[in-house]
């Protein structure tokens, strides 16, 4: 795991951790805690999605007020918002798919990013363009463990993050495979959970996800 802020920010963020949590943000005033929550439990690279209008509220907060967090911005589907997450001082941004439009607003940014691929071609074109770290998604319901088995071989230069439908059963199979760097998900975020406000529980369950590694 990154030692620091400043080592973190130069790290791919697919080797920061095993699971990079997928945060869903409803009130700004829980992202600070929840982040904490999750560092605590050894998980610093928090992927929040901009699903919800205190997304980006919440990424601001992070990133001010909780810097062993490596705060990134998910579900990034426009050039606009490439802009918006990175000035609200998002350090990675992921998307669920990519366009020629949305790849270089995100070339553009300063900061690593993972563009989303369910396909062989959508990987062939990203490698044709020199992006190597990529999102599968969604990682289940477009093949799972044994469509990117299949890619291993004749794309080796491909890496992943597979989200999507991963949990805690499945993810130590996603991360025994050679070009699988980190899995994403949302278990360790339980909703009754975040909306009691029990941080301990979403420490002990990303203390859990943490100790996943390949077998």
């Amino acid at each position: 795991m990154t030692s620091s802020p400043s080592a973190a920010a130069s790290a791919s963020v697919l080797d920061l951790a095993p699971v990079v949590p997928v945060v869903v943000v409803e009130d700004a005033a829980d992202a600070v805690p929840l982040a904490r929550a999750l560092v605590a439990g050894g998980l610093p690279a928090i992927e929040v999605t901009l699903r919800t209008p205190a997304a980006l509220d919440a990424i601001r907060a992070v990133a001010a007020e909780v810097p062993d967090a490596v705060v990134g911005a998910g579900t990034v589907i426009t050039p606009g918002q490439v802009a918006d997450a990175v000035a609200a001082g998002a350090r990675f941004l992921v998307s669920p798919g990519w366009t020629e439009a949305l790849l270089d607003a995100m070339r553009g940014s300063g900061v690593p990013f993972l563009p989303g691929v369910s396909t062989t071609s959508e990987v062939v074109a990203l490698l044709e363009r020199g992006v190597r770290e990529m999102k599968f998604f969604p990682a289940e319901a477009a093949g799972g463990t044994a469509y990117l088995k299949s890619l291993a071989g004749p794309l080796p230069g491909a890496r992943f993050c597979p989200t999507g439908g991963i949990g805690p059963a499945s993810a130590p199979e996603y991360l025994a495979l050679p070009n699988v760097g980190c899995v994403g998900g949302s278990w360790m975020l339980p909703k009754e959970a975040v909306a009691a406000r029990d941080w301990d529980r979403v420490t002990a369950l990303a203390r859990e996800a943490a100790r996943l590694r390949a077998g």
